[in-house]
């Protein structure tokens, strides 16, 4: 269905993404290394092939809109924006220090491309949410606004709240991506709080339920480009990941979910994405 140069080239350009999310971690300097590199596959699909922007306006008034509501993972979308050309890829290394555009959570105040300060787990859907209602009140048509979530964070009651009434409204133009690594800040997430069947529950909220291999691009565009087509009611995609994905020593390793690198393992990571 897809042209394998296609495919090719995005893949490509998820690997470049997680190159920047290294450089952007540095060494010695704690960072979101894992559900980073988890969503890249996710994160390169949507501003390279699905997303309707342009980073020279990036207040385009009938762009999609994307929402990183697990916004510690934000050095996935940093790593987007900077080779989309939001800002120079040189600001990446300067990320988390004093002063800098780049923070550890994302700042729509100091960042172009960036549609809401996130963070705080569990708000993203509600904001991408009434961005969503507001481009429909507003007659923005065939625009979507995607929101990615983790899958630690669907522990936290407002997600399902927003699902409820995102359905209850019937906004078709808000797509849910959760990114199902399996791991959150200290254990696996059924160990933590085991929310059961995932897609059944979504299904029970009233939403159009797709599952993925979050790595497997041609999965991904199919997934995006099914979405547009659902009608009366919001779609989840449901991106089975591998939380480090790309970096062979932080593959599903719980501890690469907020860690500093040493010069070892930046280097041999750099490595590994050339």
């Amino acid at each position: 269905m897809y042209d394998q140069a296609l495919i090719d080239d995005l893949n490509q350009k998820a690997r470049h993404l997680r190159r920047n999310i290294v450089l952007s971690i540095d060494v010695g300097r704690a960072g979101h290394l894992g559900g980073s590199c988890s969503a890249a596959d996710v994160v390169a699909a949507l501003y390279f092939y699905k997303m309707h922007h342009d980073p020279k306006n990036p207040e385009l008034r009938d762009r999609d809109r994307v929402i990183f509501s697990k916004g510690h993972a934000a050095l996935a979308q940093y790593a987007a924006l900077a080779q989309c050309g939001y800002f120079p890829e040189s600001e990446l290394p300067k990320t988390k220090t004093l002063g800098a555009m780049l923070q550890g959570h994302p700042d729509f105040l100091k960042t172009p491309g960036i549609e809401a300060g996130t963070g705080s787990l569990g708000q993203g859907l509600s904001i991408a949410l009434g961005m969503a209602l507001g481009m429909r009140m507003n007659g923005i048509e065939g625009r979507k606004c995607y929101a990615i979530v983790g899958d630690g964070e669907l522990e936290e009651g407002q997600i399902w709240e927003a699902a409820m009434a995102a359905a209850s409204f019937k906004v078709d133009n808000l797509v849910a991506i959760v990114d199902r690594n399996r791991l959150q800040a200290s254990d696996r997430t059924e160990n933590i709080i085991n929310i059961g069947d995932m897609e059944g529950k979504w299904r029970t909220f009233g939403w159009e339920v797709l599952e993925i291999d979050g790595h497997n691009m041609a999965e991904i565009c199919e997934a995006l480009d099914k979405a547009d087509t659902i009608k009366g009611k919001p779609t989840v995609i449901i991106a089975n990941t591998i939380k480090g994905k790309g970096i062979s020593f932080a593959e599903n390793q719980v501890g690469f979910h907020n860690s500093a690198l040493s010069q070892e393992q930046y280097d041999r990571a750099l490595a590994e994405l050339q």
